[in-house]
């Protein structure tokens, strides 16, 4: 980093520097932002974790950007903040940061620096722009002649707006094209030829991004690209000694996506065509061969989880990572004289050969443990349209069943790490959570389900067999400004039969009715699957008196912005709508959630990590199948109260919540609402809350 620009010789004080900052946003200083900003503080001393819940309306991002600012001016250094969505990247970027680094300007030792950074396929490649593709997509045998004709006006298209960005980044693209489309002008690290030998290495969108990050205080990312630094043998962060994780309730689900490896018939025959001239024909057709093999084998096998790999298949795998082995060393090492277009191509035939040799031999190794030592799962997708043709070619899936030796090892021994959301306790307890991100029971004072809930997790969590190191955390939960028993009635449907596998009952669909019709609209529905939430849609629509939208009909963004802007409108959608929706005020009164959102059962992650607890003496519904249906309650629940003037219902149909030994285990993850399940007081209340908003 650059020697600093002196502005203050005088010692900060974080109280100071909070004061600042709230008063540059506009906000009000809370007692809770005071107190998790202390406590970020003290983390940021002394090297031992935090995990830090706020509610909404706390501050938590000025709580922890203004020590973290403090951190890094003082320490000359980089503090790394992750977030698991486009759109909190985007109010720290655009929002937050500029502001807080105008307002403490002067009074910090060096002028505040920040930049954003994503990983190298969010940004478009000038080379590859230049020379094109090496080869089409893997599937497109898939695209019909209209799709391919859409494909290449998105390419075109990809082609002129090179010319005008001035970041490359695919977010700026707006509208934004399909995957296959921006594959063409992408390039992942490993085909990468590097700034030193690329042709528009000095004009690269993605090192000037690295440049950016490698000269700030506070570097913006996501939990993705945090996964691929730890993973990866390569270096894509800047040096930094501090982590600070947003939206911590999503690391592990986003952790796990990264650590995932995927590996299809079609996928292998690409890779053996992009060896093209570069091998002889005879030693890529027979990984060509081993690809068309492959994908004849998974046309035939069953979707779903894979505990035994059967002797056919087991042969193919050796076949395809032998031969993918093959391939790459008959290409050979890499040649510091070849021109740029015939280095791309080479290193983007390292790339997918690597990627397959690597998938199939973890593939093959995921199953020679015993069930209870695997640290991975296999399982067999086979994903199709909603009018029956398939979407993508079968394709054989390994994840790890654990991430808590993964973040162990490669975060919280290594670096200091704050963990922060408004959902991060889970029955009262940050245990839950705390073990699937593989740190140590702190001994908290926890309730009985919060215990079994985080048993057997420990674990699992150490995969590598070594010993760890201690980790010293600590957990804090500073609370929320909103008075939840006097803002919000918590609402169980105790008299309606419990949730079946054949769709939505009619005593379920009369009472989401009535709920709305007393709301007057003004509600978010919230289901459990894309299914029920289109067949409450379909028979609702005619019989209600307010307008109803549901995902799908349109972009998630602009039904979102309808809803807020209709007040009597109401939105049923399914999983992005449970996390991704802010409408303070009158157009969200009312939140209905049609049953208590556990895993599928036939969910080869879930099932596989509820396995691994039951044999480590767990209880493996408790701690995965409940751990994942609470935490998605407390976010659902969560959308009702987004400002101090909000007032509504949150209405769960499940009666389960009400009467099932583990309901108080949910109930404790949710915020502490009046709790009610008379459906004439909630309907009286709500009719109320409707004549209130109409006055």
């Amino acid at each position: 980093m650059p020697a600093p620009h002196l502005l203050s010789t005088d010692p900060p004080d974080l109280s100071a520097l909070l004061g600042a900052a709230v008063d540059a946003v506009g906000g009000t200083e809370r007692k809770g932002q005071v107190a998790m900003a202390e406590a970020v503080a003290h983390a940021l001393a002394t090297g031992e974790h935090v995990a830090a819940q706020a509610g909404t309306g706390t501050g938590k991002s000025l709580a922890y950007l203004v020590p973290a600012l403090l951190h890094a001016i003082t320490k000359n250094t980089t503090v790394v903040v992750s977030t698991a969505t486009i759109a909190l990247q985007r109010q720290l970027v655009d929002r937050d940061l500029p502001r807080l680094a105008e307002a403490l300007r002067p009074h910090l030792a060096a002028e505040p620096k920040f930049a954003i950074l994503k990983g190298r396929r969010n940004y478009l490649c000038l080379h590859r722009v230049q020379t094109g593709a090496p080869d089409e997509p893997e599937d497109a045998g898939l695209f019909d002649p209209q799709q391919l004709s859409g494909l290449g006006r998105q390419v075109a298209r990809l082609n002129d707006w090179a010319d005008e960005t001035t970041t490359g980044d695919r977010d700026e693209l707006v509208p934004g094209v399909s995957e296959q489309a921006w594959r063409q002008v992408a390039v992942s690290a490993r085909e990468c030829l590097g700034a030193a030998r690329c042709p528009q290495g000095t004009e690269c969108f993605a090192e000037r991004a690295r440049a950016d990050a490698g000269e700030a205080h506070i570097v913006v990312t996501n939990h993705a690209l945090l996964a691929i630094d730890a993973l990866e043998e390569f270096q894509v962060l800047p040096e930094h000694d501090v982590v600070i994780v947003d939206e911590a309730h999503e690391l592990v689900d986003r952790v796990t996506s990264v650590a995932t490896g995927e590996l299809s018939g079609p996928g292998v025959e690409a890779a053996a065509k992009r060896c093209g001239r570069l091998v002889e024909e005879s030693v890529a057709d027979r990984l060509r061969e081993a690809g068309e093999a492959l994908g004849a084998l998974l046309d035939d096998a069953s979707e779903g989880r894979m505990d035994v790999l059967p002797h056919p298949l087991a042969t193919t795998l050796a076949v395809v990572r032998d031969t993918a082995h093959a391939c790459r060393t008959a290409i050979g090492p890499e040649s510091r004289d070849a021109d740029p277009a015939a280095a791309g191509a080479r290193k983007a035939a390292r790339s997918a050969l690597d990627d397959v040799h690597d998938t199939a031999g973890r593939l093959l190794e995921a199953f020679v443990p015993e069930f209870s030592a695997r640290f991975d799962v296999v399982w067999l997708a086979k994903p199709f349209a909603p009018e029956g043709r398939p979407k993508r070619p079968p394709s054989l899936h390994v994840a790890p069943i654990g991430v808590g030796g993964l973040l162990r090892t490669t975060l919280f021994e290594r670096r200091t790490a704050v963990l922060t959301s408004a959902t991060l306790t889970l029955g009262g307890s940050f245990e839950p959570l705390a073990r699937q991100w593989g740190l140590p029971p702190i001994g908290e004072a926890a309730t009985r389900d919060a215990r079994t809930a985080a048993e057997g997790l420990a674990a699992t969590a150490t995969e590598d067999g070594e010993p760890a190191k201690e980790v010293v955390w600590s957990a804090l939960d500073v609370g929320s400004p909103f008075d939840h028993p006097k803002s919000g009635i918590l609402y169980v449907a105790r008299h309606l039969p419990q949730p079946g596998r054949d769709g939505l009952a009619d005593a379920y669909l009369t009472e989401i009715t009535e709920l709305i019709e007393a709301a007057g609209g003004r509600t978010l529905g919230l289901f459990s699957s894309m299914r029920a939430a289109r067949q409450a849609a379909d028979e609702l629509k005619d019989h209600l008196s307010h307008p109803l939208l549901c995902q799908g009909e349109d972009s998630t963004s602009l039904l979102v912005q309808r809803f807020a802007e209709e007040e009597r409108t109401s939105l049923f959608g399914t999983l992005s709508l449970w996390q991704g929706v802010d409408v303070p005020g009158p157009s969200l009164q009312l939140v209905i959630m049609d049953r208590i959102p556990f895993p599928r059962p036939d969910d080869p992650v879930a099932s596989a990590r509820q396995r691994a607890v039951a044999a480590h003496g767990g209880n493996g519904f408790m701690a995965v199948a409940a751990t994942h249906a609470a935490l998605l309650l407390a976010q659902g629940a969560g959308r009702l109260l987004r400002s101090m003037d909000d007032r509504g219902v949150v209405a769960v149909l499940d009666p389960r919540l009400a009467t099932a030994r583990y309901g108080a285990f949910l109930k404790n993850s949710l915020p502490p609402f009046w709790a009610t399940t008379d459906p004439q007081v909630v309907r009286g209340a709500l009719r109320r809350l409707d004549a209130t908003a109409s006055a």
